[in-house]
């Protein structure tokens, strides 16, 4: 017989850096980590949209997160990685600085994000967990979009197919 005691479920997050920043996505979200790749200027496009990428013939939008969090921008290095991530059926690249590890969280472990007040945009934040000595941001990639947004990326990913074929 099965108890529903405070039995601990673990979640898996792929971690990632943003400067010095720690940063997980669930695991369950991420389609594949490829290297940094030639990204194709898009023009009338937010500043946080790099581009797209060609991979193995499917056109998928790309997000400079530093960017879309409000930071400096970073010329791509040795370690600079796209997560693609599906986001309400579209697939989208997110660079991020460096990615960490695959790490299970424990349910005990995570706790609530903080609010900043209604000025600073925390809402795509959905947790804190804490790993080791380190502090992990859990975002929630549904809200780092507003829903206009992924409509554009869905434009692009069609216009930039058909201009492609």
């Amino acid at each position: 017989m099965e108890s529903n005691t405070a039995q601990s479920r673990k979640e898996r997050y792929l971690t990632f850096f943003l400067g010095d920043e720690q940063y997980g996505i669930a695991i369950d979200r991420i389609k594949e980590i490829i290297a940094m790749m030639k990204v194709t200027y898009v023009p009338k496009t937010p500043a946080y949209m790099r581009g797209v990428i060609n991979l193995r013939g499917s056109i998928i939008p790309v997000v400079d997160t530093r960017l879309r969090f409000g930071m400096d921008p970073r010329e791509a290095d040795m370690h600079t990685t796209v997560i693609i991530v599906e986001v309400e059926k579209v697939n989208i690249g997110f660079i991020v600085d460096r990615v960490e590890e695959v790490a299970s969280i424990d349910a005990a472990h995570m706790g609530e994000a903080p609010k900043f007040g209604s000025n600073v945009d925390t809402d795509f934040i959905c947790a804190m967990a804490q790993i080791e000595e380190n502090v992990v941001m859990i975002l929630d990639v549904l809200k780092l979009f507003e829903a206009d947004e992924l409509v554009s990326l869905e434009q692009i990913q069609k216009t930039q197919t058909i201009e492609g074929e």
